[in-house]
């Protein structure tokens, strides 16, 4: 059968457009880098990070629920506080974004202030190494100029230890919070913790109450700007914890790019 010259030129244009657009495709679509894997009452905590391309999307862990389920419901007193897990993040999410690992707390008296003396879990993603993260032993106790809107960074005083500048803790740094939460009268469930040492912000905190968690729902905590982010760290956008119902795990999820 013989085609026209219009004819063949449209199947022709067709052709290449399918071809660029697959090739779009191809290049854009996002694969998965596996990060470290440890053990956290009695189950692994995994970290992650979603590339497009050499673009890091997203970066995250996933949290098995039986991580909340397992929680015990003593643990020995300590100060400072008894790191119950740390997970390295994928070297990719290091060299895109300067995220280099997450640290584990499990705190089934909750802690001041008064808000946040419920059972819950720290999840710190921290933008310093191990090593550094060794020592800040709070003996800096210069704060930030500029904190996220709303966001307070209190002196809090601890029976038995004395006033935390800053509610700074050894092997974590200064804890800096929503100021309405903090003031509240009733118990929080989720919130995202900003924290800092020598006045930079060194981690991103989802604190999220065990009650929560164990509702197996997905939520999102605000990402508000942070002043100051040292070179070399590009904060994230969005946090979600989206709960995956079949694998019955959490993704902690932190997003790159703003919607």
């Amino acid at each position: 059968m013989s085609l026209g010259l219009k004819s063949y030129r449209r199947i022709l244009t067709g052709t290449v457009l399918s071809a660029v657009l697959a090739g779009t495709a191809a290049c854009t679509k996002e694969r998965l880098v596996q990060g470290e894997c440890k053990p956290f009452n009695g189950v692994n905590v995994c970290t992650w990070g979603r590339m497009s391309g050499k673009t890091l999307v997203a970066f995250g862990a996933t949290v098995p629920v039986g991580a909340i389920e397992n929680a015990p419901p003593e643990v020995p007193m300590a100060w400072p506080p008894k790191m119950d897990a740390m997970v390295a993040l994928p070297a990719a999410v290091d060299s895109a974004v300067g995220f280099k690992n997450l640290t584990i707390y499990w705190e089934p008296h909750g802690h001041p202030p008064g808000p946040y003396l419920v059972p819950h879990f720290d999840f710190h993603f921290n933008n310093i190494s191990e090593a550094d993260l060794a020592k800040v032993d709070c003996a800096d106790s210069t704060k930030p100029s500029v904190l996220p809107a709303g966001y307070e960074l209190p002196d809090e005083a601890i029976p038995g230890l004395g006033t935390l500048v800053g509610i700074c803790v050894p092997g974590m740094g200064m804890h800096s919070l929503p100021g309405t939460e903090m003031h509240a009268t009733t118990p929080f469930q989720k919130t995202m913790v900003v924290g800092y040492y020598h006045k930079s912000p060194i981690f991103l905190e989802p604190m999220i109450t065990r009650a929560m968690l164990m509702e197996r729902k997905s939520f999102p905590i605000e990402v508000l700007a942070v002043p100051g982010e040292p070179a070399g760290v590009v904060l994230p956008a969005r946090f979600e914890a989206v709960y995956d119902s079949t694998a019955k795990s959490y993704q902690f999820t932190f997003t790159m790019a703003r919607s």
